[in-house]
């Protein structure tokens, strides 16, 4: 089942869902992956910054990437 499916599944559950509980759980996961997205989101300092930077030029020298045209032909089955 593709996730598109899914999700309108899930959406005719929630409209005909009725258990106040089980709706209340479901809001608080929600609000708390929202929280965790955001908290990831938030601006690396200076030092995270730098870091990142030698890890990304070791991957490099050691080879760890991919080149523009494998990248367009993974996304072709996103």
């Amino acid at each position: 089942m593709d996730l598109q499916t899914r999700k309108l599944n899930a959406i005719r559950y929630l409209i005909n869902l009725q258990d106040e509980k089980i709706f209340k759980k479901i809001e608080a996961t929600i609000d708390n992956v929202k929280s965790q997205k955001e908290a990831k989101s938030s601006p690396f300092t200076s030092k995270q910054l730098v870091d990142r930077a030698k890890r990304s030029n070791e991957d490099y020298l050691a080879g760890r990437f991919k080149s523009q045209e494998q990248l367009e032909l993974e996304s072709e089955n996103w």
